[in-house]
């Protein structure tokens, strides 16, 4: 069965404007300005929305206001890119509320993790590729995080990105795969359960990361996930960092063996300690497009292709 590819848009070229806005939790104003800052570096223009340095409690504005910023973005044929502010928390009280009519005729490129998954899972289902990378903060500050937001400067310009790491090779399953790749927040996969942004596995290669978390709040997500039937159909796992976790020794399992056990004996590559998600180095990953996942005894590899 051929590998599936969804939609990608356009890379980006100098002069491209991207638009920023705030769909979840509010930001620091300074950071959207530091994250402006660096897209012209780039010789790219910016284009702030009307709510993206918006407060709402813990919102970047009402449903109606974070909407109305992202729908506008998604509809302007002049922008070219979408980066998010932040993620936090907001995104699924919005993601139902999207119409793709105008975006089709111009896609766009989605940047953005964390609760963003919940729209990287939305574009997904309406066939259109995103980018799984940092936001305003890490480009405010990029000095400070310098490999991710090189990573996502090349995704966005057209090069060739692949990841090799030697980390976790206590626990890979050797293997080779292709398959679109999907995934995101576990927090955020576990969320989408039951709805109709929920992974569709078939075929998929599927990447996780996660932020806080308790291990048995961890083991319940995965055991969800695997009670729902994704890890049957995926074709390979890639797990990233998992940041601020305390290990649980009365859990009788590492973080690493709750993966595994939830998988069981299906023959498919398993690879552990990929560089994205809340950390420094958090590399982009395009959601969406089709991958080979390589997994030996000397690490694993993550290339894009087609």
């Amino acid at each position: 069965m051929a590998v599936k590819d969804c939609i990608r848009p356009a890379f980006l070229r100098p002069k491209d404007k991207v638009a920023i806005v705030s769909p979840a939790g509010a930001v620091d104003p300074a950071l959207i300005d530091g994250a402006c800052a660096t897209l012209i570096s780039w010789g790219l223009v910016p284009v702030v929305g009307a709510y993206a340095k918006g407060k709402y409690g813990r919102y970047a504005g009402s449903d109606e206001q974070r909407l109305f910023d992202l729908q506008q973005a998604m509809d302007d044929p002049s922008i070219a890119a979408i980066l998010c502010g932040r993620g936090g928390y907001g995104a699924l009280r919005i993601v139902d509320k999207l119409c793709f009519k105008g975006f089709a005729q111009r896609p766009k490129w989605l940047i953005g993790f964390s609760d963003i998954t919940t729209l990287h899972s939305r574009f997904e289902k309406e066939g259109f590729a995103s980018i799984h990378g940092v936001m305003a903060k890490a480009l405010a500050h990029q000095s400070d995080n310098k490999k991710a937001v090189t990573s996502l400067k090349n995704m966005l310009f057209g090069k060739e990105v692949s990841y090799k790491v030697t980390k976790g090779k206590k626990y890979n399953r050797a293997g080779v795969a292709t398959g679109e790749l999907v995934g995101g927040n576990l927090s955020l996969l576990y969320a989408l359960t039951g709805t109709p942004y929920a992974v569709r596995p078939e075929g998929k290669i599927l990447f996780i990361e996660d932020l806080s978390e308790r291990m048995y709040h961890i083991d319940r997500m995965v055991q969800n996930l695997r009670l729902s039937g994704i890890f049957d159909g995926i074709k390979g796992l890639v797990l990233g960092q998992f940041a601020d976790i305390e290990p649980d020794r009365s859990m009788n399992q590492t973080l690493e063996e709750i993966f595994l056990a939830a998988v069981g004996d299906r023959d498919i590559p398993i690879a552990f300690g990929f560089p994205f998600g809340h950390v420094t180095d958090n590399r982009a990953l395009m959601h969406g497009a089709p991958v080979e996942l390589k997994v030996r005894e000397e690490g694993a590899e993550l290339s894009f292709i087609g």
